[in-house]
């Protein structure tokens, strides 16, 4: 069996598409755990609407706490041999648990992980995952993924927890490491110590089955001023996985990320609506433990906007940020998106 998780949280407009989609699948023996974490909008009267009419489905509501608390219900709830995760708002291909479930061998501490298309207003885009299409295990898995599934520029695999179906093992143990208070970098504490713990990961060739909504209403460009502070929590989640499951440089690997982490907090910061994000930018870049973890760590940067972003998180000066500001503005009433997995 294969549990699909889905937390909803106000997606009343996108919901049945979502719920639709998957009681679609080719694939029969599946469950659907909806998790409805405190909507305010009908979206969990929706989801009874589709428990009472579909066997399949099981309801599950809560107060609100975030998605990662949503997750984690899911994941407890769950009784499938294999677990995959849709986010409320976007929606699936018919074939899609199929061809993934064609890809198992019945192994534990499988991962299956397909690429997914981008859905935006005027356009439908194609996004693939650089890594190689195979399977990976043994040494390879060792040497071309798990050392590299952070501290790059450009993920080799998306720390998206959707677009993989995961046999449920390769999230034992992992509890402590959750964060439900996470607005940054909450699907990586999810998916990094899953990917850690994987004995075989297949790398589907095309597979373009999973689809992103692109909303311009729910994408995360509104300034959220507890941004930072996550990172730091998320930090420190990750540093004790490193540390408990013994990963290879890791603590440099681990702060290779936090420097690319920081690229989004110091955009998020330039968003502020007032007119001290000067000074807020500058008390986070300039407390010492930060400056040492940025200036102490040689990172490759490429792309131009994170260019420019990089060379302010390390020099803070006021001209600068005015100029990064000016910068992320045009960006912003330009209309052009990006998914930052």
């Amino acid at each position: 069996m294969i549990s699909v998780i889905v937390p909803v949280y106000n997606k009343k407009a996108y919901l049945a598409q979502c719920v639709e989609s998957i009681l679609a699948q080719s694939y029969g023996d599946l469950e659907l755990i909806l998790v409805d974490d405190g909507s305010t909008d009908g979206s969990g009267e929706i989801c009874e609407s589709y428990a009472d009419r579909d066997s399949r489905v099981r309801v599950f509501r809560q107060e609100n706490g975030g998605p990662t608390a949503a997750v984690l219900t899911g994941l407890r709830e769950a009784v499938g041999e294999y677990l995959t995760f849709v986010d409320s708002d976007d929606y699936i291909s018919g074939e899609m648990l199929q061809e993934m479930a064609n890809c198992l061998t019945g192994q534990r501490g499988e991962i299956v992980c397909c690429n997914h298309v981008l859905e935006k207003q005027r356009e439908t885009i194609p996004v693939k995952m650089s890594l190689t299409p195979g399977v990976y295990e043994g040494e390879k898995l060792e040497r071309e993924i798990k050392a590299n599934l952070m501290g790059r520029e450009e993920r080799i695999i998306p720390m998206s927890r959707c677009m993989k179906l995961c046999e449920r093992s390769v999230f034992d143990g992992s509890e402590p490491y959750y964060d439900t208070s996470l607005r940054m970098g909450d699907d990586f504490n999810l998916m990094y110590p899953a990917l850690l713990a994987a004995r075989r990961i297949v790398v589907m060739d095309g597979a373009l089955y999973y689809h992103y909504r692109y909303v311009e209403d729910s994408i995360v460009h509104a300034y959220d001023p507890g941004n930072a502070q996550s990172v730091e929590r998320w930090y420190r989640a990750i540093l004790r996985i490193v540390r408990d499951r013994h990963v290879p440089d890791g603590e440099l690997l681990l702060n290779r990320e936090y420097c690319y982490m920081m690229l989004y907090v110091i955009k998020n910061e330039l968003r502020n609506p007032q007119n001290d994000y000067r000074e807020k930018i500058q008390g986070i870049f300039r407390e010492p433990t930060v400056r040492d973890r940025i200036n102490n760590t040689r990172v490759s940067v490429r792309g131009k906007s994170n260019a420019l972003l990089y060379f302010g998180i390390r020099h803070p000066n006021r001209a600068v940020l005015g100029i990064l500001r000016l910068i992320v503005k045009r960006y912003d009433r330009s209309g052009i998106r990006r998914k930052d997995n």
